[in-house]
């Protein structure tokens, strides 16, 4: 029988798919989520869930028993609405009590899901475990101060444990690239800016993949790994390879950078005041900007880590999602 493994962040899309892949390999596990109602699709493939929240730690210490692995995947993400300090409290603070409640537990591992966004743009790339971090807004800042706060508690405290980086996570079952399938399957989409920004992504199937080896391998315990997909491209040849799996052609014309960016500017000024969603983000726009591409060979060397699926063969599936879920229309 496999180890009793606990995963924090089960209703959301990479936390799912780890605990469906943990079930299927045998591991006993068990979900610790803030809204049980959504969770019977982990019920249905065999997980115990169990209600809990990062912020109280008598929850945690619960779901913790027991719990011979932990992986942590929980995170405030990128939700517009959320305050410095509602990040902080998930990221940072909910991370030290989920390692304190594995410590006490007695858990032999504690597998901390991190991100390249704690890298920022990559001045040299592609960028390896070495480089330095740059966090370019709220949401890379806490996990960065979060991913200090776990390597700090494992040299410190004794908790054997791994962090892994991903890199641009997607696939069927989540709706990160809906906006920009459906612009481009439209053809309202405009590049802006030279569009050589370099981009990196990660089929959800690989990076559970890799993250299955952190929480299994002798060899990652103590390590720090980057898990992404085989290479990287430019937001240009992104486009084109979206374009083709949706049967359109990508607009020739572009937008100057600088003055969306300082439209965006505007708009959060005058919207955020009034409590109102601003229509443009200045970090939505950087997107066209910055580039992010990572060097995945640490954790080949040392993980046996292996990404299969192709951007074009995930991009594709990932528009066959979207459209039997009826969130796009069929390629043409």
């Amino acid at each position: 029988m496999g180890a009793r493994v606990l995963v924090t962040g089960g209703t959301g899309f990479t936390g799912g798919r780890l605990c469906r892949r943990l079930a299927a390999l045998g591991h006993r596990v068990r979900a610790v989520v803030r809204s049980p109602e959504r969770a019977a699709p982990l019920r249905e493939a065999g997980v115990e869930v169990v209600p809990g929240d990062l912020g109280d730690g008598r929850s945690l210490a619960a779901a913790a028993a027991g719990c011979e692995v932990v992986y942590h995947i929980a995170a405030a993400y990128r939700q517009e609405n959320l305050t410095d300090a509602e990040f902080a409290a998930v990221n940072v603070e909910g991370t030290g009590r989920m390692l304190e409640a594995a410590r006490a537990a007695g858990a032999a591992r504690f597998v901390h899901c991190s991100t390249v966004g704690v890298h920022g743009h990559v001045a040299r790339p592609p960028a390896d475990e070495s480089a330095p971090f740059s966090p370019g807004d709220v949401y890379q800042a806490t996990k960065a101060a979060g991913e200090r706060l776990a390597a700090a508690f494992f040299r410190d405290r004794g908790l054997p444990g791994v962090i892994f980086r991903p890199v641009g996570i997607y696939g069927p079952g989540d709706t990160r690239f809906l906006k920009l399938f459906r612009h481009i399957r439209s053809g309202r989409f405009r590049m802006i800016g030279s569009g050589r920004a370099l981009y990196h992504l990660t089929y959800i199937d690989d990076l559970v993949d890799g993250i299955v080896l952190c929480g299994t391998r002798p060899e990652a315990v103590g390590n720090t790994y980057i898990l992404g997909g085989e290479g990287y491209m430019t937001l240009n040849e992104l486009a084109a390879t979206i374009a083709r799996v949706l049967g359109v052609r990508v607009s020739r014309l572009r937008l100057p950078f600088r003055p969306v960016y300082a439209a965006a500017f505007l708009c959060e000024k005058t919207f955020k005041p009034l409590g109102l969603e601003p229509p443009l983000y200045r970090r939505r726009v950087d997107f066209f900007r910055k580039d992010r591409a990572f060097d995945i060979s640490k954790a080949r060397r040392e993980l046996g880590y292996a990404p299969k699926v192709a951007p074009e063969e995930g991009l594709r599936r990932t528009a066959e999602w979207y459209v039997a879920e009826g969130l796009l229309e069929a390629p043409r």
